[in-house]
């Protein structure tokens, strides 16, 4: 079995649900952290979704708030993302939000 570390990261440009990772196929994931920064000097709140393999979206944090030049550890143990599962995030304003997620990619 391989396994690799690496991050996945995006800067949330827009308020609209933006893919932060897909899991590839014949691959499991081990989620240890996602950090959530505010750049911009106001607070704002993000939304993290995994969405299935069959579509059905599951909300782990909805409108989570992040203070103003500030950063969020949203996990507080690790989270297990399975083949061809999607993280996405979305912010509630554009311009704002930096995430980046740290996984161990199990293949």
């Amino acid at each position: 079995m391989a396994s690799a570390y690496i991050n996945a990261k995006v800067d949330l440009t827009a308020d609209t649900v933006t893919t932060l990772y897909t899991c590839p196929s014949v691959t499991t994931a081990i989620v240890t952290s996602i950090l959530v920064s505010e750049d911009s000097g106001n607070a704002d709140t993000i939304t993290v979704t995994l969405t299935n393999s069959a579509a059905a979206i599951f909300s782990l944090f909805k409108v989570k708030a992040v203070g103003a030049n500030t950063t969020v550890e949203l996990l507080t143990r690790p989270l297990v993302v399975e083949e061809s599962e999607v993280l996405k995030v979305k912010a509630a304003t554009a311009d704002r939000l930096h995430v980046v997620a740290s996984l161990l990619e199990l293949s």
